[in-house]
This record gives structure tokens, sequence and C-alpha cells, in this order.
């Protein structure tokens, strides 16, 4: 079986990925949820992207992890992505859970009207602050699910939204999974698309929001399994 090191998005802690985790490891998986620096439990701490990149090829070293499966959800695909280059044969796949993909030079918040988030984080000490309720509206969340997001985010470090991916080479070189939650966008983005184009790159589509962590825990577990190569219910 793999090992997993799951990484969530923007204002989200290892937490997050608590009733996944309990799905792969019945599955006989290794579980590895991180919390990037300046977030959850490692709140205020002051990072950029390169330091979360680091903070994931840090995890993978520590543990002298091999047949590594990398998941970045939204936000943490882009260092998601690059720690996946970075870590070479230790990788068995990178899954982006609805997520944002790196390319090279260019930010999380690029293609963005990104004026408002770069004023805000301007605002608020160099961190983005978190969401209130309304923010996660239909995405397939209960009200139980979206008071859960709400009372465990934390204001995410503004410079790692700020700062260029750096890459040796294209994603579109990885093995890759992309999971599009339809709520969302029922259409992953341009990059994506011409990703997807590729060999190496497959598409599966969840019918949930943009949190499927806390919306489909046993879905998305299922789909991660698959991924990694799995055979049978995860």
């Amino acid at each position: 079986m793999s090992e997993f090191v799951l990484v969530a998005g923007a204002r989200l802690g290892a937490w997050a990925w608590d009733e996944v985790v309990v799905e792969l490891r019945a599955a006989g998986h290794e579980v590895h949820p991180l919390t990037l620096s300046g977030l959850a439990e490692r709140r205020g701490e002051p990072a950029g992207q390169q330091t979360h990149v680091r903070d994931i090829v840090e995890e993978v070293e520590r543990l002298d992890l091999r047949d590594v499966v990398l998941v970045g959800h939204s936000y943490a695909g882009i260092p998601v992505g690059q720690a996946a280059e970075q870590i070479g044969e230790r990788l068995r796949r990178v899954v982006f859970v609805d997520a944002s993909v790196p390319a090279d030079g260019k930010s999380f918040l690029w293609g963005w009207d990104s004026a408002g988030v770069e004023a805000s984080i301007a605002e608020n000490g160099g961190f983005w602050p978190t969401a209130s309720a309304a923010h996660f509206s239909g995405q397939g969340l209960s009200d139980e699910q979206i008071a859960r997001i709400v009372s465990g985010s934390t204001p995410h470090p503004g410079a790692s939204l700020t700062e260029p991916a750096v890459l040796r080479g294209s994603v579109g070189d990885l093995p890759a999974t992309y999971i599009k939650c339809l709520l969302d966008d029922p259409e992953p983005s341009e990059d994506v698309v011409e990703l997807l184009k590729g060999e190496r790159w497959e598409l599966v589509e969840l019918d949930t929001g943009h949190w499927p962590m806390f919306s489909r825990p046993r879905e998305l577990a299922a789909v991660l399994h698959r991924a990694a190569g799995g055979v049978g219910p995860a």
C-alpha cells in the first residue's frame, strides 16, 4: 500500500483530513496529514510559498517515505505540485483535489482579479483572513460541516499566495490525478484542461463541492485509494 501525504487548502490544517484518514488507514495505507507553516497549530508563523514546498519535501524525507502519493487540495496544489517534482523517485502519484496547479514564475493569485485579496492581506498583518459561513454555501456542505470549517480555519500566510512557483520542468510530466468537484465549477480551468491532454494525467469527477474531505470523505478516500493503484473499497 501507499504512503499518503495530505495537504489541505488555504486556511486549513491537517485536521481537515480526519475523516479521510480513517478511511485510507482502514484500506491499509499509511497516511500523513500535514499542517503547513503558519496555519492551524502552526498559526502565526511567517511563511512564503517556498516555505510550504519545503514543509512537504522535508516531511517526506524526515519520515523516509517511499511510494508516496502527494495530495493537494485547492491552494495546496501549488506547493504539492512543486514538491512532487522535488521528491523524485519517492513519488508514486500526485493528486490535485479541485486544486490550483503550479506554473513556473506564476503565483496562486495569477489570473485572479487579485487587488482585493492583496489589499486584504496588507490590512491584516500579512495574512489572508478567514472566510464567513456564507463563503461555503452551495457546496454540498451541511450547516454542521460549515461550522466546523469556519471554527477551525485560521488566517493564511499572504506571501504563500503572492510568491511565484519554481519548477524545473512541467507538472504535465508527473503521474497525476485531477479531481474536479462539480458543484464548485463543472469544468476544470484552462491550464488543467491542457494538462489533462497529456498521457500521464487523468480526470476524476466528484458530484460535490470544493471541500470534499468534509462533504464526501468516503467517496474522496475511495478515489485516492484507486489513484494509488488500490483495488476494492477504500
